[in-house]
């Protein structure tokens, strides 16, 4: 097709190779300063979530040798694979029996999501850890923990935990201890290891995000999205013989 010489004309443009993609900056030194400081200012703002989550637990996380020996441990959700525990709550899970083997634990609370029928993680939780030489009596199950903040609030709202030993992975443990406190209760997190895959390193990336959502809850102590009625069952569980 033929264009009017005036029409080609509108086409042309006079600007460089590449100075499209350059056309947003600021055409100022000053404009082009202020703009870094707002990138830094958003970047520093987004990491102090993360940066309240390492500061209220540095000094919360033990290993299992060292953790102190306390009455409940909770076990964090993560997941089943065909109505079984994933391989990370699989690492959570044998973790909390050896705690109970060592006897630095007498009950164990197992909390995750019951929203739906075809889907029970604290009944897989609980039946994972009866085979692996837990009583049924001293394990408790919270079916609506449906996030960290949620079973941090029913933990001492409605099972009337006031300390605990938390156990989940290395990337969420400093989250869940953090929230915890700021639920109410007197906690101690152990790290448990796992496959260094991609999905491990998307829950890390996932964990920053996580953060500024957590310290929304630790600030504004929102109601968990089920709370109930209050439930003896972990002080009925510690009165049980070994």
């Amino acid at each position: 097709m033929h264009l009017p010489s005036a029409t080609r004309a509108s086409y042309r443009t006079d600007r460089k190779p590449g100075s499209l993609s350059r056309a947003w900056l600021p055409r100022t030194r000053a404009g082009r300063r202020r703009t870094a400081q707002a990138v830094m200012t958003l970047c520093v703002l987004a990491l102090l979530p993360a940066t309240w989550t390492f500061t209220v637990s540095d000094d919360r996380l033990r290993t299992v040798e060292s953790v102190p020996s306390t009455d409940v441990a909770m076990v964090f959700g993560a997941g089943l694979r065909g109505g079984e525990p994933g391989s990370y709550l699989v690492h959570r899970l044998d973790t909390a029996a050896d705690l109970y083997r060592q006897g630095r634990v007498k009950v164990i609370l197992v909390t995750g999501d019951n929203s739906r029928h075809d889907y029970d993680e604290p009944h897989a939780m609980s039946m994972y850890l009866t085979k692996r030489g837990v009583p049924h009596a001293r394990i408790v199950s919270d079916f609506a923990g449906f996030d960290t903040w949620d079973s941090c609030v029913r933990a001492k709202k409605i099972f009337g935990v006031d300390r605990a030993v938390l156990i989940s992975q290395d990337f969420h443990i400093r989250r869940a201890v953090a929230l915890c406190e700021a639920a109410g209760v007197d906690s101690f997190g152990v790290g448990v290891p796992g496959v260094r895959n991609a999905t491990w390193y998307y829950s890390g990336v996932r964990e920053i995000m996580a953060a500024g959502k957590a310290s929304f809850d630790a600030a504004f102590q929102p109601d968990p999205t089920f709370l109930g009625p209050k439930e003896p069952a972990v002080r009925r569980a510690l009165t049980v013989e070994r």
